[in-house]
């Protein structure tokens, strides 16, 4: 008994030793820089590249896991119905990849079937939690489509401007500014209400970055610039209607939402009309147009824990061309910008003991999931919680270099204004400023280098 006890003993400091083990200062080299989310990197190339499954998935959890994908694509209907039922009665989209084409981004239009956009609005001031103040009659989301007998909120009608912009080398391009207008509101809609456009981001990856320790992003905080680099990223705490707490803030494009299934759970709300267990009522409650159906919650607890593990297992695609002495070359000029200051390369990532695979992984996702003051240019003049009416989050850049290929003409930055990753470069500002004309003093040859590196990713 003793002997056991003795081995037992051995065995649980080696156990506790593995838990608690700092992640090692290794050298790069000594990584694939091609795994950009670790063990849950998918090598695939085509335009199903952002709906990969992580490796390593137990039948059960796969079997989870591919109910999830067929899931993201269902189509739901208005009520009542054998199946799928429960759509509206007013919505933005019927399904999820609608909205996120091959789980990645879409169209920047509005009230279109193949749209991925949609609309904030509140009013100034806030909610009970700190959060967005909604507009009487019309929540803090505008749905532009409705089913039959019902009337869309509104209609947002999107105009943009041309303005050229010329790089010193003579090098020209175009930036086009967007315009939001609404028109055939359902009721007369007060007159200080606050906009704010917001494409659909991407969602592999999601589970990882779920994963990062709070610490780790609280240390990249800087509110005050004590370093003096001009960077003054700061977190976004929340609501969490899990826990009922406040708490740090990581997905949304201003880090206004906690966890995947807080974002799954109001998406089904807040875009396709879903009640469900973290929002149990219509999003039209408290309209003239309510359904008024005694079905709430209507979607099935195990249709919306599906889609969450089905988010989370979602694989990172892989890095290309990493030896290219280009790439390498922008690589270089993107840690020189100070590009890297907001867009950290890489993180690492805590424990799910039920997925190994994202567990004490080390990523590359290329964000620091704080928030930064972008400047006027890309301004919404909306807060979000602790997020100003300048401030985004930084985006993850990982799999940016294959959006072309997943979705066709790419888009980028919170609304989809820019169509090159140029423009989006040069609609940076704010705590961007410096960066950005760093970028635009570079020579052709190296910016091209940047451009290069960043579609590596």
């Amino acid at each position: 008994m003793k002997k056991i006890n003795i081995v037992s003993g051995i065995l649980l400091v080696i156990f506790l030793g593995v838990l608690c083990r700092k992640p090692q200062a290794f050298d790069d080299e000594s990584f694939d820089p091609r795994l950009s989310g670790g063990a849950a990197t998918a090598f695939n190339i085509t335009s199903q590249a952002f709906g990969e499954c992580i490796e390593g998935l137990s039948p059960w959890d796969q079997l989870i896991h591919d109910k999830g994908d067929g899931l993201f694509e269902q189509t739901f209907v208005s009520a009542p119905a054998p199946l799928y039922p429960g759509l509206g009665p007013i919505f933005n989209n019927v399904s999820c990849v609608s909205c996120h084409h091959n789980d990645g981004i879409g169209i920047p239009t509005a009230g279109k079937p193949n749209s991925s956009l949609l609309v904030r609005i509140s009013l100034p001031g806030e909610d009970e939690h700190g959060g967005p103040l909604p507009v009487p009659g019309f929540g803090t989301q505008l749905q532009d489509q409705a089913v039959f007998g019902a009337q869309p909120e509104a209609r947002v009608n999107i105009t943009y401007t041309e303005e050229p912009f010329r790089f010193p080398d003579g090098e020209t391009v175009s930036l086009r500014k967007p315009h939001y207008q609404l028109s055939n509101a359902y009721r007369p809609l007060p007159g200080h209400y606050l906009l704010s456009p917001r494409l659909a981001p991407y969602v592999f990856g999601i589970g990882l970055l779920e994963l990062i320790p709070s610490s780790t992003v609280l240390s990249f905080a800087d509110p005050e610039d004590k370093n003096g680099d001009g960077i003054r990223g700061h977190p976004n705490y929340v609501y969490d209607p899990v826990s009922g707490q406040t708490v740090l803030g990581r997905f949304g494009l201003k880090a206004n939402t906690p966890t995947v299934a807080a974002q799954v759970a109001s998406a089904f709300q807040q875009d396709m009309g879903l009640s469900n267990k973290l929002f149990s009522s219509e999003s039209a409650l408290g309209q003239s147009q309510d359904d008024k159906r005694p079905d709430d919650p209507e979607l099935p607890d195990s249709i919306l824990n599906a889609m969450v593990f089905y988010i989370q297992t979602l694989a990172v695609p892989a890095r290309r061309n990493v030896t290219d002495p280009v790439v390498k070359k922008g690589e270089a000029l993107f840690e020189q910008l100070q590009c890297s200051s907001c867009h950290i390369p890489t993180l690492y990532t805590g424990v799910n003991v039920n997925l190994p695979t994202l567990s004490h992984q080390r990523i590359h996702p290329y964000t620091d999931l704080l928030l930064h003051d972008m400047g006027p240019g890309l301004a919404d003049g909306r807060p979000d919680y602790q997020a100003t009416g300048s401030e985004w989050r930084t985006s993850p850049l990982w799999g940016i270099g294959m959006v072309a290929r997943v979705n066709g003409t790419p888009y980028y930055l919170h609304d989809g204004r820019a169509r090159t990753l140029t423009e989006a470069i040069l609609w940076h500002g704010g705590e961007a400023e410096q960066s950005r004309e760093n970028f635009v003093q570079l020579r052709k040859s190296d910016r091209d280098a940047l451009l290069s590196f960043l579609n590596s990713l």
